[in-house]
């Protein structure tokens, strides 16, 4: 999962993009970057690290210009390499950069299919390398000096028909202006949003509309499945559905776990999602636990806040905050390798044992995916003098990997795989373990709200994949790129050649 982020403003953007990533850092914490252009001049700043480390005052003072696109970044596959941090960008036709969120299904097809027909060489394993040479290649097949909106689309609707998968895209082309655009089936959000100044309309796209909220855009609208919108630098907007048969799809994940609560994506409130999350989930607990002895309902820090209070109000028991959070360690589950995984929980959380001594405690988490992490959660509880320790998951069972662009392992390091419920208890060592019904999971996220999102993404629970295209060999391709031995493998090669670089500075 990644954040992205354009404007095209009546100044400069640099430090408008650097609070928009910083509004986005939850979405990708191992690499950050930003392009703009002035003067028919583009200029780049990208590298490993957070928003904070990678840009200093001496960057931002060359990031000169009033459109400009930015890009936070974790790995889906392969190493943590900063060759892979983006924009990326391509100097002809025009001068193009690009920033991608989201997973291509046929990436490798389509780079092969680029070398041999289309003579363009990809110099990493990143998919956004791949699609920003499909969009380049489709422009320069349009065969104008100077692109046009129309010629934009007919580009667009090409680069619809030649991938597959989840993806929303802010690129910009040097001397014009900004583009973006979403898949057919909407599954990676996007949005955009006007904000009024003394010379006109400024305009800005983002993976989440809180980043809107924070610089003081107005949200106009999700950008539809398969559209484009084309922003000029003169500050002209045009917009075009580029897709033949789109449909609205989006990920539900985005929902239970990656998306900041006080987001709206699709019409629907994240945060009133994840309260009706909780109350149906209190719900079956009393279903199946009329009887039940919980004292008190503690949420593992931060995403299940919500549910876990809304769980904790219908149940008529007590909710605590018994976890403190080190907020200068970053997300768990997007960190590239097991180990460091494990090594960061107790650093990340520490309980508070007078919340635990003696009680029965109900921990909620918003979703299990290896387990690693609420095994050793489980484990502090009862350290801090827990009587019993029951697990609520605020989603059902992660048992498919996805494919769309999170970093959900292969599937046998899903915890779910080939379990039941029975046998996930005992394995985190919970002493009850319950987990949200998938049609509530739905329910939750359309229970009132004012959408056009009909159904949902829900492959890694069900796994029913939308594009159509994943089988057996996909799934062996992406355990071995996606598996913990093959990232720690490709970071050790990285670390040596960022040393070698650097002994050559």
């Amino acid at each position: 999962m990644c954040g992205i982020v354009g404007i095209v403003a009546k100044s400069h953007v640099n430090q408008s993009i650097y609070d928009a990533l910083t509004i986005l850092q939850h979405r990708g914490q191992d690499a950050a970057g930003i392009v703009t252009w002035h003067n028919d001049k583009l200029f780049l700043r990208k590298d490993n690290g957070l928003v904070s480390d990678v840009f200093r005052t001496r960057h931002m003072k060359r990031l000169v210009g009033h459109i400009g696109i930015g890009h936070v970044r974790y790995p889906t596959a392969g190493s943590s390499s900063s060759a892979e941090a983006q924009p990326f960008y391509v100097n002809s036709p025009y001068g193009i950069t690009l920033a991608h969120n989201g997973n291509l299904t046929n990436a490798a097809e389509v780079a092969e299919h680029l070398y041999k027909e289309d003579l363009r060489h990809i110099n990493t394993t990143s998919d956004s390398e791949v699609l920003l040479n499909v969009f380049a290649h489709e422009m320069q097949k349009q065969g104008e000096l100077i692109p046009t909106p129309e010629s934009i689309f007919k580009a667009i609707a090409r680069v619809h028909q030649r991938i597959r998968g989840g993806y929303s895209v802010v690129a910009m082309i040097n001397g014009f202006g900004l583009v973006a655009f979403r898949d057919p089936n909407g599954i990676r959000p996007a949005v955009f949003g006007v904000r009024e100044r003394e010379h006109g309309k400024e305009y800005m796209v983002a993976s989440e509309s809180v980043a809107l909220d924070g610089l003081g855009f107005k949200l106009v609208r999700d950008i539809a499945p398969g559209e484009c919108i084309v922003i000029t630098k003169e500050g002209e907007f045009f917009s075009q559905q580029c897709a033949e048969d789109p449909k609205l799809v989006p990920c539900i994940f985005e929902h239970v776990y990656f998306a900041r609560p006080d987001s709206i994506m699709d019409g629907i409130s994240v945060y009133k999602a994840r309260l009706k999350m909780g109350e149906y989930l209190a719900g079956k607990i009393m279903k199946e636990r009329p009887d039940h002895d919980i004292d008190v309902v503690i949420p593992i820090p931060d995403t299940s806040r919500t549910s876990a209070l809304q769980l904790a109000n219908r149940l008529g028991v007590k909710y605590r905050e018994g976890f403190m959070k080190n907020r200068y360690i970053g997300r768990t589950f997007i960190m590239p390798g097991q180990q460091q995984r494990k090594k960061s929980v107790k650093q990340k959380l520490n309980a508070i044992a007078l919340e635990f001594a003696g009680k029965n405690v109900l921990l909620v988490d918003d979703s299990i995916v290896r387990g690693t992490t609420c095994n050793q959660i489980i484990e502090m509880a009862r350290e801090a003098g827990a009587k019993n320790v029951y697990f609520a998951s605020a989603a059902p069972e992660v048992r498919y990997p996805n494919v769309y662009g999170i970093d959900m392992p292969a599937v046998e390091e899903l915890i779910a795989h080939d379990r039941t419920v029975a046998e996930i208890e005992t394995a985190i060592g919970a002493d009850w373990l319950i987990y949200q019904d998938l049609e509530d999971l739905q329910r939750s996220c359309l229970n009132g709200a004012s959408t056009e999102v009909q159904e949902f993404d829900c492959s890694v629970f069900d796994a029913q994949y939308v594009t159509g295209d994943i089988d057996e060999a996909y799934f062996e391709r992406l355990r071995v790129a996606r598996s913990d031995a093959s990232k720690s493998s490709a970071n050790s090669a990285e670390d040596v050649a960022i040393d070698l670089h650097n002994d050559q500075e």
